[in-house]
């Protein structure tokens, strides 16, 4: 049966998904709930986890597999290939990988610290490589990703890979030497606000709230504030000021976190995730000869 135009999925491409965890999941559910994609379309691959792979399948109706050969004649043929692959594995995966690949094939990498030339050289070749970092709000559609491109990559790529993220999300486009500190803001930065959100929803339960209400009280306070932001425009430096009464209660709550350094520990935290990012990068690097 022939689709519609505006049935048809914006990317109508096979990709293969080389890894299934908790990101290429939240990839592959955006593409599914937004109708990006077929599911027919979508294979994903890990190397042993059977269980894991069929849960993916019943879950999204993708196409999997981790049997050697089949996995082999899927990665030759896929004309998109996203590699989810945990650091540690990369450079034995994409040293197998090099030599199957024609020059046509994309290669979208999602490895935290994995530099396009370190990509290029482990796999022995020029290959086109987009160098991404979502996070795991792509599930939802309000993933943050940033993307670099190689030289080797052309103009229909580039908008593939440009559609594929837009679809889950914003995208920002980056010199290849900022990837790090993107990691460090956006790529790992959901984990930061959960765990402001737990610290809060604890401080609700010890002050007598109910769990459930301490939870929803801190979950539409943190949605409201980042709607504030986006929707004012106004930095949020004015927006603080303007519930911050002096000698009054916000102010007491603040004073208490600067007690603790909370600006610079943040601005810490960012940096500190940003050099591990380069930390394994540099593994990685050093596994190419």
């Amino acid at each position: 049966m022939c689709q519609s135009p505006q049935n048809r999925p914006l990317i109508e491409k096979a990709i293969t998904f080389y890894g299934a965890g908790s990101m290429a999941e939240a990839i592959v559910r955006g593409l599914s709930s937004r109708s990006v994609m077929r599911p027919e379309d979508i294979t994903m691959l890990n190397r042993s986890n059977t269980k894991r792979l069929q849960e993916l399948q019943d879950r999204y109706a993708v196409k999997v597999s981790n049997d050697a050969q089949e996995k082999l004649e899927i990665l030759k043929t896929s004309p998109i290939i996203v590699l989810a692959i945990k650091p540690k594995d990369a450079a034995k995966v994409l040293k197998e990988l090099g030599p199957i690949l024609s020059d046509d094939q994309l290669l979208v990498s999602v490895i935290a610290g994995l530099s396009i030339e370190t990509t290029q050289n482990l796999l022995g070749k020029k290959q086109p490589i987009a160098r991404t970092m979502p996070n795991t709000s792509s599930s939802i559609g309000l993933g943050s990703t940033g993307i670099s491109f190689s030289k080797e990559i052309d103009s229909e790529m580039r908008q593939l890979v440009m559609t594929l993220f837009e679809a889950v999300g914003d995208v920002t486009i980056i010199e290849e030497d900022k990837m790090d500190i993107l990691t460090g803001i956006s790529g790992s930065g959901p984990a930061y606000f959960y765990y402001l959100m737990e610290a809060m929803t604890a401080a609700g339960i010890r002050g007598g709230l109910t769990a459930d209400q301490s939870r929803e009280l801190t979950l539409q306070t943190i949605m409201g504030a980042a709607r504030m932001v986006q929707v004012t425009g106004e930095h949020p430096s004015a927006l603080r000021a303007k519930i911050t009464s002096p000698n009054g209660s916000t102010q007491a709550a603040l004073e208490r976190l600067d007690q603790g350094d909370f600006f610079e520990t943040v601005i810490a935290a960012v940096n500190r995730c940003a050099e591990r990012s380069r930390e394994m990068g540099a593994v990685l690097k050093g596994q190419t000869s």
